[in-house]
């Protein structure tokens, strides 16, 4: 048995002793490095922060905010978070897990049994890790502390790159300061940054467990990356990028491909991922009528929901813009405010409200919790 989150917080450290060996960090003593490393909301799964993010807040200056600003904002975000978790994330486990477990088992699935789990998937590891950054974030504002941000609807990307400016951003960030650019980045010619990418996400796919599926992960999205900084330089000075439907294209390509990605992630063995995939790509035969794992409206509207918040709807962020949710980082997507104000939080009775609902919704769900999926890292 491992110590807990021993990943998570041996990256901080890595980068905290690698900062100091280049001088790009201050000598600090042994009480407020413990701290650093120690400092709970986000040591189980993140985000991976670094000591100039941390240290200074930790100070006696700060919290700068009021005690019951830092709670209302705090609560508010975790809330939002527990939600995700134990309402829309859950729910969508109980729809993959049926799906893979009967693919580990060796049984033939069909077209659309074989999407509904990879889909399925898709939103469970989306709102389950999204809503546990909120609730790391919003447990260290309790004690009026900002963490970086981590999650920023990754699924509205239009390529893969940007996938990786919004999904685990403070991973992103710390494989690309403490591997890729090490590596040479893209400082020595195309083909060997096209090489660096590669072996930067096949590392990357290999921390999160050893294991084929997890090295095929993150071998296919190296690949992606490869592809898709290639396909930046032969269109660099075109105009047809700017196209609404070459624009609807890159979303859709991206999307399909980062689930293809999923399955391989989600799968507990080579075999199973393989026969999802030819399931999914319809080789097992289309029907609708003896799928087992179609449910009919409950799916239509359940996935309906899915789509609504995770491209429509604005992020935790974004609706808590005007509370400064976050500790300012420049590598990460900028945050605008939403231009409707019924999503902008401004601490009223009916936001509150809103918050209460959320959470006694959440209390409903206590009955079907599954852990963290990114616990297991």
């Amino acid at each position: 048995a491992l110590p807990l989150g021993i990943s998570f917080f041996t990256f901080q450290q890595i980068a905290y002793l690698v900062d100091r060996y280049k001088n790009k960090a201050a000598a600090h003593g042994l009480r407020e490095y413990m701290l650093f490393v120690c400092f709970f909301p986000q040591l189980i799964a993140g985000p991976i922060v670094h000591q100039k993010e941390m240290l200074p807040q930790f100070a006696k200056n700060y919290p700068k905010s009021p005690l019951s600003e830092n709670i209302a904002i705090g609560l508010t975000i975790f809330i939002i978070g527990l939600f995700k978790k134990l309402v829309l994330a859950d729910m969508m486990a109980g729809y993959a897990t049926p799906v893979f477990t009967a693919a580990e088992n060796g049984q033939q699935l069909e077209f659309i049994g074989a999407w509904i789990g990879a889909l399925a998937y898709t939103f469970q590891i989306y709102f389950d890790f999204s809503g546990y950054s909120d609730m790391a974030i919003g447990l260290a504002r309790l004690f009026g502390i900002k963490l970086p941000q981590n999650f920023y609807s990754p699924y509205k990307a239009m390529n893969i790159i940007e996938f990786w400016r919004r999904w685990h951003i403070t991973l992103s960030r710390f494989l690309r300061d403490y591997l890729y650019i090490p590596l040479g980045g893209n400082r020595k010619g195309r083909p060997r940054r096209y090489m660096n990418l590669m072996l930067t996400m096949l590392l990357g796919g290999f921390w999160h467990g050893a294991g084929w599926t997890f090295i095929i992960w993150g071998g296919l999205h190296g690949l992606y990356l490869c592809i898709n900084h290639g396909w930046h330089y032969i269109t660099k000075d075109n105009t047809f990028t700017e196209n609404d439907l070459y624009k609807l294209s890159a979303f859709s390509l991206t999307f399909i491909a980062v689930v293809i990605a999923w399955v391989f992630f989600r799968a507990l063995s080579l075999d199973s991922a393989l026969e999802i995939l030819k399931a999914m790509s319809g080789a097992n035969g289309i029907s609708l009528t003896n799928n087992q794992y179609y449910k009919g409206i409950e799916h239509i509207l359940s996935f309906a929901v899915m789509f609504c918040i995770a491209w429509i709807l604005p992020n935790t962020q974004i609706y808590m813009a005007k509370a400064d949710p976050v500790y300012p980082d420049e590598t990460s997507p900028p945050i605008n405010a939403s231009k409707l104000k019924i999503f902008q939080w401004n601490g009223s009775v009916i936001h509150a409200f809103f918050v209460a609902a959320l959470f006694v919704i959440s209390m409903m769900h206590m009955d079907r919790i599954h852990e963290f999926i990114y616990f297991q890292f």
